[in-house]
Order: C-alpha cells, then structure tokens, then sequence
C-alpha cells in the first residue's frame, strides 16, 4: 500500500521525464567518453610523446573506474535510492574532467580518468532501476532505445566537436575537455530538479505476469543473479561492449595511421555509427515490444550481423566503403542489441535486486572496456597495424553470441516457434 500511494504522488507522465532524463545523461557522458580519442596527438603537445598502449590507458583508467563501481553502485541504488547516489556520483565525474583539463603530465590524466570514471560508474543501475520502475512494460524497448540514443547522439557531439574546436579552429584540446565538465555540472542541477527521490527502492511483488504473444498471461520466470543463462547475457555484453570500444577508442588513430584520413573527417567518420544508431535502436526495440517472446532470436540476429561487419570493416579499401560498414554496424551493432538486451535482461531479473543485476551486467560489459582500448595499443605497438585488434574483436562477438545461445537454448527455441 505504501508503494501505491508514493506512485500516486508521481505526476502521470513521470517516466516520460525519466526517459528523457536519463537520454540527457547518456548524451553527457558520451561526448567525455568520445571527446579525447580524436586528439591524442594534441595532449601529447602538452604530456610528451608518448606509446600507443600508453595513450589507449586513457582510456583503460576512466572505464576501470566505472567498472569498479558498476555492482556497490548497483547495491547502494536498491539500499538508498537512485537521487541519493546520482548526484554526489557526478559531483565526482565532473571534478575528474576539470581535472584532467588542468593536467600537464600524462600521470594526472590518468589520475582525473579513474576519478571521472569512478563518478560515472554510479549512473548505469540507477538510469535502467528507474526507467524498470516507471516506464509501462509495453513501451520498455522503446523507451530503453531512446534512453540509449543519448549515446549515440553523445558520440557525434563528441567526435565531431573535438575535432572541430581542437583540429580545425586550432583551439587548446583543454577547451573541449572543460566544456565536457560543465555539461556535467549542468546535469547534477537537472537531476537534482527531475528526479523524484524515494528513498530506498520499494520492494516489488513477488510475483508478476506478462503477456505472451497469444495474449494470455503468464507467470513470469525469474533468474538468480548468477544463474547459467544470466551469466551468459554478461558475456555477451563483454563481447558486444569490447568490439565497440575497439571502434570508439582505436578507430580514429586506425583511420588516420592506415587510411590516410585526417583532421576533421577523422571524427566524422567514425560518428557515421551514431547516425544509424538511433533509428536501428527505434526499430528493434519497437520490434521487440511487439514480439516480447522473440527478444532472444533478435539479439542473436543483430549479434550476428555485427559480427560480420566488425570481421569484413578490415577489408574495406578506401574511406567510401568503410564509411558504410559503419553505417550498417550503427543500425545493427551495439547501440541497436543493448535495448534489447537490457529488457530481456531486466525481464528476467528479480524486481527486488533489479539495481544489483543491472549492475552486474553492466560490469561484465564496461569490463571490456578496460581491456580493449589497452590491449589493443599494445597489439598496434607489436604489430605495427590495428587491423589484428579488430579481428580480435569480432572473434569475441562470434563467440559471446554462440554461449548466449546455448545457455538460452530453451528460452530461444520456445519462444520462437
């Protein structure tokens, strides 16, 4: 009863201000994320000349913080509430950002990295908690792919405008970096005015029906936090998050280096994957609403395709051609699979340890984060050439999506008969 009545206090449309919400905050952290690959030539101006695998720790560091706090940040969300953990989190990522544009060493960059990301990593179980709680389960997909294209609209900003401001108008690459940490503060004041806070996150009831594509209800199954098909939905986001970060964070230096493209259209290309993102998101989250028993055969189909484009992005000969398999891999790749895969997971997890799961899950994924951007320098640096780094990428694709479909097989074959 308490529950209900702390719903009623909630303006009617209040997901639609949680949608929107949280679209903001990927927007925000997106154009952080994505602003600094385009110019690592430029920091190296004031840290000195540095190693690939050096400058891919950039990286390595901000996502090792975030990791870091994916499952406490998860458990203090379900103990204290979404606002009590948000807003102190990315008072945290905006002095990590201010931080790094005030650093003249490469040390310290790492430094405000870890910080920032450590800020950072109390967004995710908060955003899809509230966007679970409120958001009416028929437009669950759809409203995860608009939270998400805050991501992709984040990289375009971030891509393009860092190297418009830092490249082109041959501004200091600080200027971008501050102008990232103010948007930041710009959003702890949005949060702190959009979100309703309740506190600790209400006990959901112990059981809950959905409706299958006949129209009949039916219980719905609930897996344990570490059970053999969630575990599986962890390595597949790993999979999917490793190849993507690949792109994000290496892509540029692999254009530039092995391509011969340079200046401004280096960050145009690249953000080629955020335009078809958002409509691929749209569509398949819409696709997955209207067919919630078939979310597993659309994850392993997207998977699929990604992994192709990923394997086939290497053989592209010239900017033209590889400018489309990035489009392609916008519409089919991780922007368009994490909607779906987000409500498939949140479908199956326990309303009461919703945050934590989220939280896990999310661990597993930005794990690959850490890895790839180091990991894959250091095979450059080897080699000579990124293009092992992307095979690398595309293998661990094939093989998540294989182990998602044999620890789902029940799940995937009745489903979609």
């Amino acid at each position: 009863m308490g529950d209900q009545s702390i719903t009623k206090q909630l303006p009617e449309n209040y997901w639609k201000t949680v949608v929107f919400t949280f679209c903001l905050g990927w927007v925000v952290i997106w154009i952080y994320r994505s602003m600094l690959s385009p110019i690592y030539t430029e920091i190296q101006g004031t840290v000195g000349s540095q190693s690939n695998t050096a400058m891919g720790l950039i990286a390595s560091c901000y996502f090792f913080g975030y990791t870091s706090l994916q499952i406490p940040s998860g458990f203090l969300v379900d103990r204290f509430g979404q606002k009590r953990v948000l807003i102190p989190g990315f008072l945290i990522f905006a002095l990590g950002a201010f931080s790094i544009a005030m650093s003249k060493s490469l040390n310290t960059i790492y430094l405000g990295s870890v910080c920032a990301g450590i800020g950072c990593g109390t967004y995710y179980g908060a955003a899809f908690s509230l966007t679970a709680e409120h958001v009416p389960p028929a437009k669950k997909g759809i409203s995860t792919a608009i939270v998400n294209s805050g991501s992709a609209l984040g990289l375009i900003f971030g891509m393009t405008g860092s190297s418009f401001i830092v490249k082109t108008l041959k501004m200091p690459w600080q200027t971008m970096v501050t102008i990232s940490a103010s948007l930041i503060v710009l959003l702890v004041i949005w949060f702190a005015i959009a979100i309703k806070d309740r506190g600790k996150h209400h006990t959901a009831p112990k059981k809950a029906s959905v409706k299958a594509d006949d129209g009949n209800l039916e219980t719905e199954k609930k897996s344990s936090l570490l059970s053999l098909n969630m575990i599986s939905c962890y390595i597949l986001y790993f999979s999917t998050c490793y190849a993507y970060y690949l792109i994000v964070t290496w892509l540029p230096k692999f254009l530039e280096a092995e391509r011969g493209i340079a200046g401004g259209k280096i960050g145009l290309v690249v953000s080629m994957i955020s335009v078809t993102a958002v409509p691929g998101a749209l569509f398949f989250a819409g696709l997955s609403d209207k067919f919630r028993g078939k979310k597993a055969l659309i994850i392993i189909g997207l998977e699929l395709s990604a992994f192709v484009l990923v394997a086939s992005s290497m053989l592209m000969p010239n900017a033209l051609s590889l400018t489309f398999i990035l489009l392609l891999y916008g519409f089919l790749g991780k922007m368009a699979v994490d909607p779906v895969l987000i409500s498939y997971v949140s479908d199956k997890a326990s309303k009461k340890n919703m945050a934590t799961t989220l939280g896990m899950f999310n661990f597993f994924g930005m794990s690959s984060s850490i890895i790839a951007p180091a990991f894959t320098g250091f095979i450059m640096d080897k080699t000579g050439s990124g293009e092992v780094g992307f095979y690398v990428g595309a293998m661990l694709l094939i093989l998540g999506t294989i182990l998602f479909l044999v620890f789902n097989a029940r799940t995937f074959f009745s489903k979609t008969k």
